[in-house]
């Protein structure tokens, strides 16, 4: 594979693919290479994660050669890459330079929030390739920092975000100041009307590259559908953190002020979480990024147009705090998992008032989701239970015995010896913080059946899980051991001699699994899954604690004590008499009085109500009727400093 990936793009670019551990091109990177493109403009369109940096590189390639043989390298760059936002510059960089490297030139970035005096100094050093936002772009190619006069290329990425922002006026002044012969490349995973509108402006006979069908979602992910009640959305996001804690999520809310709301919200709960918008400082954005690249944070709180350019491997889930209002938005989102060959899930909270539009979305995506409920709080206890069990008496990794310190073990002796052995272990249960940061939330479920029902469908889906039709399993066999939902539900089918319609929703953690079985079948299912099993004897399969009968305990749902979420129904019904009856009385009945009838009683109660109303009305209706009956003095002692001084002139006159 080695020299068949030397031929296709020559021994720099494959040494470099190789010391990152690539061995092949993608599908995009390999549509690229076609002799065709060669000197042509191209719109390369293909899903998020597919790749499509390094294609770019590739489309590059002929004119940084070119760059890497002059002789002298104080010249102009060759190449200008515009990017929407300040993360995907930095990414865009960080992946060109490392494949460029061995032609030993350089690739420098601008982007606003950034230093003048660095980005002057990248500058002068002769980057074979500049990347950068419109607007910082366009600045240095008007202060004469950067020249395009000898760029041979410009790539617009993410061409139909920038339009979003309001840059064609940028983009076209760039494209202003660069040659006339020069190929001029659009990628973007999506292609409204819009780019389509660009592209024919500003490309000469282009060739399209589809590396995937334009606006398809990732195979690599699963797309879930969460109904939840309106007034629990915050308390639906706390549980999906709870009962995922081995998984980092990014989660997409719509506006700047929603992320900062969650994510106080979030740090109030206790959980470790930063937010990404476009008001923060750049040194703030790089590390919340890089924090959250490290693992130290479960969770990064976002809008879309921040979002743009986050490249982390290691992020399992998306959340959609609230459901994008299109299908490109959508695209972009789910885009940021299930990257580099990885499985991801992309997770919509959706209320009932929003679900027909969302299928209807999804649907023209050409996505299938599946509902499942949000985890309640008795199930998260149970998942948490069952992970601590795991960690706790798993043997050692490889057979080798991790060393404690002598007195840990000692310690650890003497609690075991003592009679209260189980009271002291839960009592280091709670210390070690068992159940996560924060406790579960009680939640209301939608009716499933009955959306449905008003939607038109047919029969729930497998996947749907109604309260009292489904029995909760635990199996020890998880993420760590290789399971996936595929694998699950062939060995649930197997051992428990059923058919894939009984089975419901398949959740994978790390060291375990918990699939629903449908409750006509679960007794004689527990019965025979739960016999050793001599293909995967490591394997057990036991129903969990408090799912007999399959029944979450809706009462407690629906009836129990009231949280800081159970007062809405009394903000719903108590606001709308005040607004109703209060203020109508105010407007219709308190004005009239004052100018009708309202005065004399104060004049007549003595100076303390003159000072407190007098001034008032001479500024809102009444002068006429004071200057002939008693406001004269007042005007004396009022506004003669402000503006009269001539009246004492004129009295003294006519005397």
């Amino acid at each position: 594979m080695t020299v068949d990936l030397a031929q296709r793009v020559g021994d720099p670019i494959a040494g470099a693919l190789k010391k990152k551990g690539y061995l092949e091109l993608t599908p995009v990177q390999e549509a690229v290479l076609d002799p065709d493109l060669s000197g042509r403009d191209v719109r390369l369109s293909s899903q998020t994660g597919s790749g499509k940096t390094v294609a770019i590189g590739l489309l590059l390639r002929e004119a940084v050669e070119a760059h890497a043989a002059r002789s002298d390298r104080q010249t102009p760059p060759v190449a200008l890459v515009v990017t929407p936002t300040r993360e995907l510059a930095k990414q865009v960089e960080q992946e060109l330079g490392w494949l460029f490297a061995p032609y030993g030139v350089t690739v420098a970035s601008v982007t606003g929030g950034a230093s003048y005096r660095d980005e002057r100094r990248a500058l002068a050093a002769s980057p074979a390739v500049v990347v950068g936002t419109p607007g910082r772009l366009l600045d240095h190619l008007g202060r004469g920092g950067l020249d395009a006069s000898q760029a041979s290329a410009v790539v617009l990425d993410e061409a139909d975000r920038m339009l979003d922002l309001g840059f064609r006026d940028d983009i076209e002044a760039i494209l202003a100041k660069a040659p006339e012969g020069r190929r001029t490349h659009l990628v973007s995973a999506t292609f409204p009307r819009e780019v389509l509108a660009l592209a024919n402006s500003v490309q000469q006979d282009p060739r399209e590259v589809l590396g995937t069908p334009r606006g398809a979602a990732n195979l690599d992910i699963e797309h879930v559908i969460h109904a939840i009640d309106a007034r629990e959305r915050f308390d639906a996001l706390v549980n999906l953190l709870l009962a995922h804690p081995d998984e980092q999520m990014l989660v997409f809310a719509r506006t700047r002020a929603d992320v900062a709301h969650v994510t106080s919200e979030l740090m109030h709960a206790g959980f470790m979480v930063a937010s990404l918008s476009g008001e923060m400082e750049q040194s703030e954005r790089n590390r919340a990024l890089a924090a959250f690249k490290t693992g130290r944070y479960r969770a990064l709180i976002a809008t879309d147009v921040a979002a743009r350019g986050i490249d982390v491997v290691g992020i399992a889930r998306v959340v959609h705090f609230e459901p994008p209002t299109d299908r490109d938005s959508y695209t972009h989102r789910s885009g940021r998992t299930g990257r580099a060959g990885r499985k991801g899930t992309s997770s919509i909270l959706v209320t009932p008032a929003v679900l027909s539009r969302t299928l209807s979305q999804l649907k023209r995506l050409g996505v299938e989701p599946r509902f499942e409920p949000i985890p309640n709080a008795d199930e998260i206890r149970e998942l948490s239970g069952a992970r601590w069990y795991e960690d706790l008496v798993a043997d050692d990794p490889d057979g080798a015995v991790v060393p404690f310190e002598p007195t840990t073990w000692a310690l650890a002796k003497r609690v075991a010896a003592d009679p209260n052995v189980v009271r002291a272990i839960a009592r280091l249960l709670v210390r070690a913080g068992q159940m996560g940061p924060t406790e579960p939330r009680e939640l209301r479920q939608p009716d499933l059946d009955a959306l449905r029902r008003r939607l038109g469908g047919g029969p729930p889906a497998r996947g749907e899980r109604q309260t009292t039709d489904w029995v909760s399993f635990h199996v020890t066999f998880g993420e760590a051991h290789g399971a996936d939902p595929r694998r699950l539900l062939a060995l649930v089918c197997r051992r428990g001699h059923i058919k894939g319609g009984d089975v419901g929703s398949i959740r994978v953690f790390a060291r375990h699994s918990v699939v629903d079985v449908a409750a006509k079948v679960a007794g004689e299912f527990g019965l025979s899954a739960g016999k050793p099993d001599a293909r995967e004897p490591h394997v057990s399969i036991h129903p969990m604690r408090g799912a007999v009968e399959g029944q979450r305990p809706p009462p407690r749902r629906e009836g129990g004590p009231p949280r800081r979420d159970g007062g809405p129904p009394r903000r719903e019904a108590g606001p709308p008499p005040r607004r109703e009856a209060g203020p109508p009385p105010r407007r219709e009945a308190g004005p009239p009085p004052r100018r009708e009838a309202g005065p004399p009683p104060r004049r007549e109660a003595g100076p303390p109500p003159r000072r407190e109303a007098g001034p008032p009305p001479r500024r809102e209706a009444g002068l006429p009727p004071r200057r002939e009956a008693g406001p004269p003095p007042r005007r004396e002692a009022g506004p003669p400093p402000r503006g009269r001084p001539v009246a004492p002139k004129k009295k003294p006159k006519p005397r």
